[in-house]
């Protein structure tokens, strides 16, 4: 039997609901099983070393896994959830061996410090997502910005959702150990994926000719574009019309519900009020430059 290479990754949880990794348990095609056990790719497999929600330790056993030099060079860090640095009060994940308590950002930073790359999932990984709303008390930030004030220059890729497809994860992944990290000209000026994130909903909606015909909802529940209600296909940037959820069943807009742009920068505060007509004079200003 050929020899599988273990690629370590830890998974951090800061500031979230634990929505991207229950979506990611729900993964159809790879399975959450398939990723954890099998080979993602032939010959390569991913090593969990660290996930909070679904890891058996707990307490100092499962943080004695991120001390010091266990976490060996070139292992991939997966961050869940926004990033708080207003104190070193906000969102603790247990104590160190002399007792102190260890944030989030510090570890972050530190094993960012080390990482071969960071994957960010969800908005609030990617750009601080709903804990960095306004009056954002906690000072939350996506990773990208807290390695840069850190001056820590591992690359970050992207893959905001709120929650995130889990295809999405799965795809950054093997894309990774098949092929290396992506170069800059696969990443959009957001840092995600062109594969993934390279055009609107807009331009992939089953609902474009009724936008193109002048056929517009008044109403939830009405036939027709959604764009009167509050829809941000125009400025979002993700293939959920082509690749749909719940493994493959539906998804918000084909469920009568407008896109609410939540895999985009500034999500929720620029996008808001949710289901209201974005004015035209913000469409040029949320649009994201895609390289494509």
């Amino acid at each position: 039997m050929a020899e599988v290479k273990e690629f370590p990754a830890v998974w951090l949880q800061g500031g979230a609901c634990s929505g991207c990794a229950v979506s990611l348990l729900n993964a159809a095609s790879p399975t959450i099983r398939q990723l954890l056990i099998d080979p993602v790719v032939p010959g390569r497999h991913v090593s969990l070393l660290f996930q909070p929600t679904i890891m058996a330790a707990s307490g100092a056993k499962a943080l004695s896994v991120l001390a010091g030099d266990q976490v060996a060079e070139g292992f991939l860090l997966v961050v869940e959830g926004s990033i708080p640095t207003a104190h070193d009060a906000f969102c603790t994940i247990g104590e160190g061996p002399d007792e102190h308590e260890v944030t989030i950002l510090e570890k972050t930073t530190d094993l960012a410090s080390r990482a071969l790359a960071v994957v960010a999932i969800g908005t609030c990984a990617s750009y601080g997502g709903i804990p960095a709303g306004a009056p954002n008390p906690t000072g939350s930030k996506g990773v990208a910005d807290v390695l840069a004030d850190a001056g820590i220059d591992t690359p970050v890729i992207n893959i905001p959702g709120c929650p995130p497809h889990p295809d999405w994860f799965s795809h950054t992944v093997a894309g990774i150990l098949l092929n290396g990290l992506p170069t800059p000209d696969q990443l959009d000026d957001a840092g995600r994926p062109l594969e993934l994130y390279g055009r609107t909903i807009h331009e992939q909606c089953p609902r474009r000719p009724d936008f193109d015909a002048g056929k517009f909802a008044k109403h939830n529940g009405d036939e027709g574009c959604l764009y009167l209600l509050g829809c941000k296909g125009p400025v979002t940037y993700a293939d959920c019309p082509t690749r749909m959820w719940n493994n493959g069943v539906n998804w918000c807009v084909g469920a009568n519900g407008p896109c609410i742009g939540c895999v985009e920068p500034g999500f929720p505060d620029k996008l808001s009020p949710m289901y209201e007509k974005i004015a035209e004079r913000r469409l040029e200003q949320l649009v994201v430059r895609t390289k494509a």
